[in-house]
């Protein structure tokens, strides 16, 4: 006889089970007031755990793949009077550099029209002045004028400022004001000993009482203790309020300066400063400042990772180099980071 086949019960279709994803909390907004130890504990986190955080951070507050473009020029260069260790504009260090006059508003205004050609949209001008004259500061305004003309954002960094001076700079139509801090203030000495650090936060309220937006930073690579990269990030973080723009350099070792002969920073804890001051000031523009050579570009991109979106954008910064132009353009394209484009106004904020 033929075999039958009996069908088998077919089973009871299960119910699907849902993934479970596990994802880390959101990263809670830092607040200040910041001591010392609590950005040390920062910057010793495990690498992977503070780029994630001041990643997620900078998302929080920046566009993606946001990064402004800035150039800076010296338009006096050499001849200053400060004894600034890293400086080679110093007047008592051999270093090559020559003391020139102010520049010509002609001339000045054919670099920033490069400069916005190539895609700048700030323009920062440094001349090599202990303190400027009234009369610097009348010569200086003219030039602000003309490069607001352009339709650029406007800086300057020209030394300690009184009160009536950095108002008529406002008056003038300057966005920004370059006065870094340098270090932390117990190192400060190290550093420089023709001003005190009182100078150069008197120079930041003038700046801050006058309206118009601070850039403050500092540098690393000095020779100074992780400590100190603490105390630098703490007081550039509780000032009130911390600064619009926070460049960190990079020490660039200049033959003939005091701290020639410092130990590089590891590439590594420099990428930690970068992320600390974002995590500490999450509004600000953070900016890889000099020293980029020296990096190369996957520490670069590690610095842009951990939260810094702007860059000193030109082949010189002041009197050393920098990455040229068609460099940066190339780095930036890989990364997948674009130029910041800028409307400017009369006091145009970060």
């Amino acid at each position: 006889m033929p075999t039958t086949l009996t069908p088998t019960a077919t089973p009871a279709a299960q119910p699907a089970q849902p993934v479970q994803l596990h994802r880390r909390p959101p990263v809670p907004l830092a607040q200040g007031p910041w001591s010392v130890e609590a950005i040390q504990a920062l910057l010793d986190k495990p690498l992977m755990d503070l780029l994630f955080e001041a990643q997620t951070i900078h998302r929080q507050h920046w566009p993606e793949g946001d990064i402004e473009l800035a150039t800076l020029l010296s338009v006096k260069t050499g001849g200053c009077p400060e004894n600034c260790g890293y400086c080679p504009q110093a007047a008592e260090f051999d270093t090559g550099v020559k003391a020139d006059k102010l520049m010509e508003v002609e001339e000045v205004v054919r670099a920033a029209q490069a400069a916005k050609d190539a895609g700048a949209t700030r323009f920062c001008m440094g001349a090599a002045w202990r303190a400027p004259k009234d009369r610097d500061i009348e010569k200086v305004s003219a030039l602000i004028g003309a490069v607001k003309g352009l339709g650029l954002q406007t800086c300057a960094t020209l030394g300690m400022l009184e009160s009536h001076q950095a108002q008529a700079l406002k008056d003038a139509g300057l966005d920004y004001y370059n006065h870094n801090l340098d270090t932390a203030p117990e190192y400060y000495t190290d550093v420089v000993s023709t001003r005190a650090y009182q100078d150069r936060l008197d120079t930041l309220q003038h700046v801050r009482s006058a309206g118009i937006s601070v850039c403050c930073g500092g540098i690393v690579g000095m020779g100074e203790a992780p400590v100190h990269r603490a105390g630098l990030i703490a007081q550039l973080a509780n000032l009130q309020p911390y600064p619009e723009s926070v460049p960190i350099n990079s020490l660039v070792r200049v033959p003939g300066t005091p701290l020639a002969d410092s130990e590089p920073i590891d590439p590594f804890d420099f990428v930690r400063v970068i992320a600390v001051a974002r995590i500490t000031m999450p509004k600000a523009r953070v900016r890889l400042s000099a020293g980029r050579q020296q990096l190369g570009d996957a520490v670069q991109a590690l610095c842009f990772l951990a939260g810094a979106n702007s860059i000193f954008y030109g082949d010189k910064l002041l009197v050393t180099g920098n990455p040229d132009v068609q460099a940066d353009v190339q780095l930036l394209a890989t990364l997948g980071l674009k130029g910041h484009q800028t409307v400017n106004t009369a006091a145009q904020a970060c």
